[in-house]
Parts: structure tokens; sequence; C-alpha cells
């Protein structure tokens, strides 16, 4: 996963998901990681993981905190710790359950 720290400026939060091939969101404040697999992004409501495949970022307007992306969405999730975990962590977990 890519790190990236692309600070925005937060608005309204708001997740417009579209067929499963597109995700509109709103009030997002960094853009913290991604890859084609996931995006880990910090918005005005809290820290959101979002999962899928072939993800890719159609439009960022760092103005005003509005993202596009696309690739099949498979889930998107709020932390509650504010922290993702890594590639490793996750594959680690999933090794030992």
């Amino acid at each position: 996963m890519e790190q990236a720290n692309i600070e925005l400026i937060p608005s309204n939060h708001e997740v417009k998901i579209i067929d499963r091939r597109e995700i509109h969101l709103t009030g997002v404040k960094k853009i913290t990681s991604f890859d084609h697999e996931e995006f880990l992004l910090e918005t005005t409501m809290g820290v959101l993981l979002l999962k899928g495949s072939g993800l890719e970022i159609l439009r960022l307007d760092t103005h005003d905190g509005n993202v596009r992306i696309k690739g099949k969405i498979n889930s998107y999730q709020y932390l509650e710790n504010g922290k993702g975990k890594s590639k490793e962590e996750t594959f680690l977990a999933k090794l030992f359950k």
C-alpha cells in the first residue's frame, strides 16, 4: 500500500456508491494510503477503510475534500481506533485464525 499524505479541506461527509463500481466521498480530510485493493482515508466522521479490487482515483478535489474512486467496491468500514492495519498484519491475522 502506498503511503500518501494528501491533505484536503474538509466539508460535510457523504458516501455515495454507484453500482459497486464507483464511490463518491465528501468530507475527506486526508488520504493516508492507497493501492488497487485498499484506500485509507481520514474523513470528518473518522477514519474510513475502503476495500475492493482495481481501485483507482478518478477525481481528487483538494479544495472541497471530494474524492471519486472507481473499481469494484467490496466493503467500507469506519475504524474505531483511527489506525488501519497494514497488509502484513492482515495477512498474519488470517494465517493464525
